[in-house]
């Protein structure tokens, strides 16, 4: 129960009975009209007939139905539409787009420590991109080939989000190289 609903449930007999919902006095208001001061009553059984042996803080309060239909907002999808630019699934589920999982949620996954859930979700069901990376220079190869080091000595294979890969790609258009440190041949060197 939320405060307002207190305050609602507390001048709901007050407003029906002078029709002047204001905060002042409500207390006083509800004792001249029968009502107990705190808003509490005693409140009889309707199963056997007798009273409750404690105070029920209860009144009208108005409620609106919302109008959502499990059917109508039901939506699943294993594969369907990409975006042509970042290859992410559409959104919407009139465009047979894929369920966001945002940021909240994706820190309430990491609180959990569901790490595997969370690479799952965030890539392989979202935009997996397998590139080659040179471990001399750390920039992105294409097809076991390093356009840097004119060399295919040390490649590899990784797995990266492609939204990653397109980042990367428009960094070094505005001549910023970002470069990849992988571990596996840096504990070599």
């Amino acid at each position: 129960m939320v405060l307002d609903k207190m305050h609602a449930r507390a001048r709901g007999p007050r407003a029906v009975l002078t029709r002047q919902p204001t905060e002042a006095d409500v207390c006083e208001e509800l004792a001249s009209h029968g009502y107990n001061f705190l808003g509490k009553d005693m409140l009889t059984s309707g199963i056997t007939g007798q009273q409750l042996s404690a105070y029920i803080y209860f009144g009208p309060i108005y409620y609106q139905k919302l109008k959502h239909m499990v059917l109508d907002k039901m939506h699943a999808r294993a594969r369907g539409p990409r975006a042509v630019l970042t290859r992410q699934p559409t959104e919407g589920r009139a465009r047979d787009g894929g369920l966001r999982l945002g940021e909240m949620e994706r820190d309430c996954l990491i609180a959990y420590g569901a790490s595997m859930l969370l690479m799952e979700r965030l890539m392989v069901s979202s935009d997996q991109f397998q590139v080659d990376v040179c471990a001399e220079c750390g920039l992105i190869g294409y097809n076991g080939w390093c356009q840097n080091c004119r060399s295919s000595n040390k490649m590899a294979t990784i797995k990266i989000p492609y939204a990653c890969k397109l980042l990367f790609q428009e960094l070094q258009s505005m001549n910023i190289v970002p470069r990849l440190k992988l571990s596996s041949y840096t504990n070599q060197m």
